[in-house]
């Protein structure tokens, strides 16, 4: 278990730019519900194969994620965390990036929830640019 982060979504990031680096089957990391569904959102987008949420003892959970290969390759070439603690960032629906021409997906915090910027941008939302994921 990693010491206490002072940005829980940098970790999250690092772990799955790590993860792809090592050619792991499987991260873990400490649970919470912006997590998981920045999960959702890459696992909807085909970047990472699967997750899962697990309970541990004492009402803990742990977040479990598969990376996806393809032909050996990771799937996620980088991850950028553009919203920091520090310094947060938030867009109109009109100004959302496009990351590599379409190529890649931005992850907004928006007030439907956590979003991809493409589904952000088709519900006509902005909000809190997180990261950039191609």
């Amino acid at each position: 278990m990693s010491a206490a982060s002072s940005d829980p979504i940098a970790d999250l990031l690092t772990r799955l730019r790590n993860a792809g680096r090592a050619g792991l089957q499987s991260i873990t990391a400490p649970y919470s519900t912006i997590k998981a569904e920045i999960a959702r959102v890459l696992k909807k987008e085909g970047y990472i194969a699967d997750f899962e949420v697990k309970d541990l003892e004492g009402n803990k959970k742990e977040l479990v994620i598969k990376p996806k290969y393809v032909n050996g390759t990771y799937a996620i070439a980088g991850l950028k965390r553009l919203s920091r603690p520090g310094l947060r960032k938030y867009v109109g629906s009109k100004e959302i990036p496009r990351v590599l021409g379409g190529a890649g997906i931005s992850i907004l915090s928006t007030p439907r929830g956590i979003l991809s910027g493409r589904e952000a941008r088709r519900q006509n939302v902005g909000g809190e640019i997180l990261a950039l994921v191609y």
